[in-house]
């Protein structure tokens, strides 16, 4: 009687098993919906100026994204994200000393290449186009304040970027690392330390 109680337990938990394998949630093949939020860790390089030193500095990034399956282990991943960045910067222009910390909110837009290999991980990379809707200044010297005013500063970036997303069922934990292509100097005649953003990303998405 023991035996075949054993027997009947070992049963249901086999068929347990193979009906939770059958349950389990693999997104790979649909189209998905999602939103996410999370933090932006930035800095700048490639700085052309004089005693020129940024750090870096944490920022907010939220927005949607959409996976759009090519097959099962491919994929099309656009998103849409508002991104703060930034740095904090000590230097001289013009023979003056500055200490200052940049605040920029972008309008993030990637389209990314997504490849699946396993149900719980995406690697992600592609192109992105920022948009600068919004740049602030918060200066310790405040005589310094005049020289950055009137900065040609470029709007349209072009970025690259890549990662990773680890997927558990409907939450979404990613991992980005971005940087620009282009300066920010629009067409050269800022006399601001000429730079490039990089970042890394962290988010934590939600997807239907």
């Amino acid at each position: 009687m023991k035996k075949l109680i054993l027997m009947i337990i070992a049963v249901l938990f086999v068929v347990s098993i193979s009906r939770a394998q059958e349950n389990r949630s693999d997104f790979r093949d649909r189209f998905q919906l999602g939103l996410k939020a999370g933090v932006n860790y930035s800095n700048v390089y490639d700085a052309q100026g004089e005693e020129f030193h940024a750090d870096p500095k944490f920022g907010l990034a939220a927005g949607i994204f959409f996976a759009i399956p090519i097959g099962r282990y491919i994929g099309i991943q656009p998103e849409v994200l508002f991104s703060q960045k930034g740095f904090k910067a000590t230097g001289k222009i013009l023979g003056n000393s500055y200490d200052f910390t940049r605040t920029t909110n972008y309008l993030d837009i990637p389209i990314l290449l997504q490849v699946k290999p396993i149900e719980f991980l995406t690697l992600l990379a592609g192109p992105q186009f920022s948009y600068l809707m919004k740049q602030k200044d918060e200066f310790a010297n405040a005589t310094m304040e005049q020289e950055f005013q009137n900065e040609n500063i470029r709007k349209n970036i072009l970025c690259i970027l890549g990662g990773v997303d680890i997927n558990l069922s409907h939450l979404v934990l990613g991992a980005r690392l971005g940087w620009d292509i282009k300066n920010n100097n629009g067409d050269g005649t800022s006399t601001t330390p000429r730079y490039k953003n990089v970042w890394y990303q962290a988010t934590l998405g939600f997807r239907f």
